[in-house]
């Protein structure tokens, strides 16, 4: 699934981009750590396909600018508003997380929870990242992340060996690079199985450094990715995730 990033300075501005945004990508991120007006209710009142509502503390290049229970108080409100999926930052205080945890649980896990984790800094050695990967699973959520900044073209293979490392043990990731050494894996990661794929909806309008825009992505994927023949071969897409 293609996420398209949704960060706004305002209400209007966040809604007018999420009619075009569902049009386009899979699902949306609701930066709301971004929004200096925001109205959570109206937010999730206006959604028209699956949302991730992710509220990024600065430590992880985020914007939000309360205390970690206020921060954590909007993921538990729009869980109860909804959202399809919330992003739990792996180093958010245990007792905060398993509260969040519970409110999920108590809405009946409708809501799907991403432990997240970013190295804006570089990209570890292999042991650190499965040290790393282990932290995620462990906080207690659905799906694991992991995107760390790619210095030099090989950082994308480690990162990307995640992938198969995780679906091997049935627990579903997104991992992937950032930076501009770091966007050939953000076209690779799906092609791997990775849940999701994050992308901008225009130029300009980046979450992250290296992210391609929605249109790129897909005549990306849609070149990488092989038509079945008539004779029923599988795609690409299809070969890779059975090896991994």
């Amino acid at each position: 699934m293609i996420c398209a990033s949704l960060v706004a300075g305002t209400m209007e501005t966040t809604l007018g981009k999420m009619a075009a945004g569902f049009r386009r990508a899979d699902l949306l991120e609701l930066r709301i750590d971004r929004i200096a007006d925001l109205d959570l209710p109206m937010l999730l009142k206006a959604k028209k396909g699956p949302v991730l509502v992710t509220n990024r503390r600065r430590e992880e290049g985020g914007g939000f600018c309360g205390t970690e229970e206020e921060r954590l108080f909007l993921l538990r409100e729009a869980v109860r508003l909804g959202a399809d999926y919330v992003d739990l930052e792996a180093a958010t205080d245990d007792s905060l997380a398993r509260r969040l945890l519970a409110v999920v649980a108590e809405q009946g896990r409708r809501t799907r929870v991403i432990v997240s984790f970013h190295d804006f800094r570089g990209t570890p050695v292999e042991r650190t990242l499965r040290k790393t990967w282990r932290v995620c699973r462990e906080k207690g959520g659905d799906i694991v992340k992991i995107v760390t900044h790619a210095r030099r073209p090989e950082d994308n293979l480690r990162v990307l060996s995640l992938i198969p490392y995780s679906r091997r043990r049935g627990q579903d990731i997104i991992a992937f690079c950032m930076g501009e050494q770091g966007r050939i894996s953000r076209i690779m990661a799906p092609l791997l199985g990775s849940f999701l794929a994050f992308a901008a909806l225009e130029k300009g309008e980046e979450a992250a450094p290296g992210q391609w825009t929605v249109g790129e992505m897909k005549q990306l994927l849609k070149a990488l990715t092989v038509k079945r023949s008539s004779a029923g071969e599988s795609n690409t897409m299809d070969f890779i995730r059975t090896k991994s």
